[in-house]
């Protein structure tokens, strides 16, 4: 019976070894309530700015001034808005990882890891400048659906060299994508939905399954 469970154990401790060995097991659950709270703080300051609530549609028109001529202070602030969300998100989450991989002794930088970045930066970067085509032809409605279609399809592309939790919050950023595809006056809602709530909800789950 010892002999058995030597062998049990053996066998689970090589399961690991390949685990480890084939996926980036160094996410943080913390991390994506980071993320996702500053995405909702993002997109409380454009509603800010915009001077209008959640539920009023239309903020798209916003967009244009009168005249028909591009309003450079909208783009200027929804620029300066996303990438500091972006940076800061990108700033947490890496800090994050670090500090779980460090606990657990793990690698933060080897082939998995430059397997996971390639997967996700192929759809992240066809999605950009997918996204940078539709603000030259004046299609801005579209682009927030299109970032979270492009940003599900990139944690889908990536899911299979990390924690398969990760494969449910790029189905649910797909899927929400198609909505906000269908409702585009309430694009924002869907932004805070897909970016925030999801990834607190990811990042709750995720922190409780591995992390607690």
């Amino acid at each position: 019976m010892n002999h058995q469970n030597e062998q049990l154990e053996a066998l689970q401790e090589i399961r690991t070894l390949m685990e480890r060995s084939s996926r980036f097991l160094s996410l943080s659950g913390l991390s994506g309530i980071i993320i996702g709270l500053v995405a909702i703080l993002g997109i409380i300051a454009a509603y800010i700015f915009l001077g209008i609530s959640p539920t009023e549609p239309g903020y798209f028109l916003f967009a244009n001034a009168s005249n028909g001529e591009p309003n450079t202070l909208f783009y200027t602030f929804f620029f300066a808005d996303a990438l500091i969300v972006l940076i800061v998100s990108l700033l947490a989450g890496s800090w994050m990882t670090m500090r779980k991989a460090k606990l657990q002794n793990l690698p933060i930088w080897d082939i998995t890891a430059k397997r996971l970045l390639m997967n996700m930066m192929i759809p992240l970067f066809a999605g950009g400048i997918y996204c940078l085509i539709l603000l030259y032809h004046g299609h801005i409605a579209f682009i927030a659906p299109a970032t979270l279609l492009f940003y599900g399809l990139a944690l889908l592309n990536a899911s299979k060299y990390t924690i398969n939790d990760i494969r449910y919050l790029g189905i649910m950023n797909v899927v929400t994508g198609l909505f906000a595809s269908f409702f585009i006056d309430y694009a924002l809602l869907f932004w805070a939905f897909g970016f925030g709530i999801l990834h607190i909800i990811y990042g709750l789950a995720i922190y409780f399954k591995y992390e607690k």
